[in-house]
């Protein structure tokens, strides 16, 4: 039996990768320090899977878990934009040191597969649309410098200890179980509490900007499709292979709006090129964001602990986000 390791694992995709490994019959083991993840989201699999509490940001006995692990996914990471620029250090030791540490561990395994989440965030404000893998790397906060800088230790890895590894840059992932914590963030989660609470949703200046929104199962079937096959020293995008404007997503979810202002160092739109993934590893996404949406919506109770955002709380709360992103030359 295929035995799999998951850092992460208890996270928003990482748990949902975890459900696809098993729909395969493969042996699970997740390794999670629950600082983003959620005991809750491994609830429904709980017996089914072997789980490591540790924090990869440092070296320890978690590290043997890796022995005897045939696939890697490396998922574990800090996310968000306005705490990695008031908090830089807890994410260059999680995102930067915690890859490098992963990456060892399964050097030393002999891993036979090795796939990281990348992100996105690291074209910045792409020069074309759709973006594809060949685009300039222009990171614009803390957060995408960091999971840049790992995905830079993959690749090194793979090129000079010939670990079987790629990456996946992962645009604007949402579905069930993604983050409800205190910090301010995707606009999915947002929302959705903003929606329960029967508040107006807070849309990003005019609400035109366009975002390629890629639902969690799609996602984790790159995951295992990039697992199965024999690519090595690879970068694709995840994507949709469409791009729609917050508008029509407020559309779709059904509610009044209030405007907030437009923020320094975010794209007009984000839009993956996926013709590389889809003719290198047939991986094809399957849901659009109709049917995400209607998925969504039947799961919406997952974000009545959210914070319920206003204009006058994300003005707070991205008072950093303007300070250091909102300089002329951005």
């Amino acid at each position: 039996m295929t035995v799999a390791l998951v850092t992460g694992g208890a996270g928003f995709i990482g748990s949902h990768l975890v459900d696809a490994l098993l729909a395969e019959n493969i042996s699970v083991r997740v390794v999670d320090n629950y600082s983003t993840g959620r005991p809750e989201n491994l609830a429904h699999v709980s017996g089914k899977v072997e789980i490591i509490e540790a924090d990869i940001a440092k070296s320890g006995s978690w590290q043997k878990s890796f022995q005897g692990a045939d696939w890697v996914f490396h998922l574990g990471a800090l996310a968000d934009i306005v705490p990695s620029i008031q908090r830089p250090e807890d994410y260059f030791l999680a995102n930067v040191n915690g890859t490098f540490n992963v990456l060892e561990a399964a050097k030393h395994a002999g891993v036979k597969r090795f796939v990281y989440a990348a992100s996105s965030s690291c074209y910045g404000i792409p020069d074309s649309y759709p973006t594809a893998e060949t685009a300039e790397i222009r990171p614009q906060y803390p957060y995408a410098l960091t999971k840049r800088l790992g995905e830079e230790l993959v690749m090194h890895w793979a090129q000079v200890y010939q670990l079987p590894a790629v990456a996946l840059r992962l645009f604007n992932v949402y579905g069930p179980r993604s983050r409800t914590s205190g910090t301010y963030g995707a606009v999915f989660g947002v929302f959705l509490a903003q929606k329960l609470a029967g508040k107006p949703f807070t849309v990003v200046g005019d609400g035109t900007q366009t975002r390629d929104f890629t639902y969690v199962t799609d996602v984790a079937n790159a995951f295992l499709t990039a697992a199965q096959s024999s690519a090595r020293a690879e970068i694709f995008n995840v994507g949709s292979g469409q791009t729609i404007s917050v508008n029509r997503l407020v559309e779709l979810l059904v509610g009044e709006v209030t405007h907030i202002p437009k923020r320094p160092g975010e794209p007009d739109c984000t839009f993956a090129d996926i013709s590389k993934i889809r003719r290198e590893l047939k991986w094809q996404p399957k849901v659009n964001i109709e049917k995400g949406v209607e998925q969504v919506l039947a799961n919406i109770d997952y974000w009545k602990s959210a914070p319920v955002w206003t204009p006058a709380s994300i003005a707070t709360a991205t008072q950093d986000w303007f300070k250091y992103l909102g300089s002329d030359d951005k």
